[in-house]
């Protein structure tokens, strides 16, 4: 696994900031049907900066509850807090406030604004964790704020329609967010970043969202690690960004007539190395990328392995495994600047006479069908057909029409071990 030290080190060092600023609180104030207040709303206005307002069982329905201290809003076995299909439920707007162990459901939904679970805005040094968001709009939305730390929460949505729906977790003109182990599903997008910089995305599961499992555009120099994206209707998209990594991820099961495993499209300047791309309609999409680095990656059952237009430049693939893509690689025209060399391909069938595990002969990894296919779909009927195996072996041995260019001159024989 990759993790690198100087992203997880950043990690333990907010982890420990968070924790020592919930240090030194002064009073636990007690809510519930049995206890001394009934209601959260007094309970945080009641508050000092680094109280601790801990809330019992019950179904509280207050409207929108607004925190502008410095305190920490504990549930005990999740309270829930009920919007009633009318409110925002929890607005944030402080520094060092922890919100933790709460159901948030039925959330408000409007035309003109963008009503959460729970808005975090123009704040820093805040951690929502382990809490239930179940049918809001937008699950967690954060805005203007820096240093969040949102782990371990379980967002469910149900959704019909991208216009009617909003995302499970979205940041907006935010900087250095922790997201780490969200399970989100049933949203527009799972996880929406716009203008991101300096965060980390790991270990979230993301699935079964009406649009994309990840959506992040303008968002420079953040990280990707251990996440699941899988069964999302579009796949996954990044946009307009660079110096993005991606580490360990998992893209799975992504299908549709506009559905990948990754969308990449004008994308500079990044790294994607030890992912898994299994049974997308396409793996990797690249449009407009350069200087990307996409090494030890396993592309498997997928449609197309990987799609990369000729206005993609300078990038390297290699050290990936290709098995059981029906399309290794496919591209829209004869121009090659890219380097595809030492990778493993299922479906090479030269030979290594001097046995050091590297083919003798430059395998070209892109089909005559393939291309036929892109300019015309109804071509799909011949599938498998031997007119087309034909075409494709005369193809590889007297390049034509494939981009003659578009090869791997070091073909592994033997997969690699990733």
């Amino acid at each position: 696994m990759i993790y690198p030290a100087a992203v997880l080190r950043n990690v333990w060092i907010t982890c420990l900031f968070l924790f020592t600023a919930q240090i030194g609180h002064t009073t636990t104030i007690k809510v519930g049907k049995n206890q001394p207040v009934r209601s959260i709303r007094e309970a945080i206005n009641s508050a000092a900066p680094g109280d601790t307002v801990l809330i019992y069982p019950g179904v509280y329905k207050e409207g929108n509850l607004f925190i502008n201290k410095s305190i920490v809003l504990k549930g005990v076995d999740y309270p829930v807090l009920d919007g009633e299909n009318k409110h925002e439920i929890l607005s944030v707007s402080t520094q060092n406030a922890t919100i933790e162990g709460l159901k948030i459901q039925n959330g408000g939904r409007s035309e003109i604004k963008d009503i959460a679970g729970i808005l975090i805005f123009d704040s820093k040094n805040i951690r929502v964790r382990n809490n239930i968001i179940d049918n809001t709009n937008f699950g967690i939305f954060t805005q203007h704020s820096k240093n969040c730390f949102i782990e371990n929460n379980r967002i469910t949505a149900y959704g019909k329609n991208e216009v009617q729906s909003g995302n499970g977790i979205n940041c907006w003109r935010s900087d250095s967010m922790f997201i780490i182990g969200n399970t989100i599903k049933g949203h527009r997008d799972g996880l929406y970043f716009e203008f991101v910089t300096h965060s980390l995305i790991w270990r979230n599961v993301s699935t079964k969202n009406i649009r994309y499992g990840i959506h992040f555009m303008f968002s420079h120099y953040d990280t990707y690690i251990g996440n699941i994206f899988e069964d999302n209707e579009s796949g996954v998209a990044v946009m307009y960004t660079s110096h993005v990594h991606m580490y360990n991820n998992q893209f799975l099961n992504n299908w549709g007539d506009a559905a990948y495993g990754i969308l990449l499209k004008d994308i500079s300047d990044s790294e994607i190395s030890g992912n898994s791309f299994t049974e997308n309609t396409v793996g990797i999409e690249m449009e407009g990328c350069s200087r990307i680095k996409l090494s030890k990656n396993i592309f498997r059952n997928n449609g197309w392995a990987l799609k990369i237009s000729t206005s993609s430049d300078d990038n390297v693939i290699t050290q990936n495994n290709f098995i059981g893509n029906t399309f290794d690689i496919s591209t829209s025209g004869t121009l090659v600047l890219n380097s595809f060399n030492g990778n493993y391909w299922d479906k090479y069938e030269g030979y290594d006479l001097n046995r050091d595990k590297i083919g003798d002969v430059p395998y070209r990894p892109v089909s005559m069908y393939s291309m036929i296919i892109d300019n015309n779909p109804a071509a799909l009927m011949l599938f498998r057909s031997l007119m087309v195996t034909l075409l494709d072996k005369s193809e590889k041995l007297l390049p034509g029409v494939t981009p003659e260019q578009l090869k791997d001159e070091t073909p592994l024989m033997v997969p690699l071990k990733l």
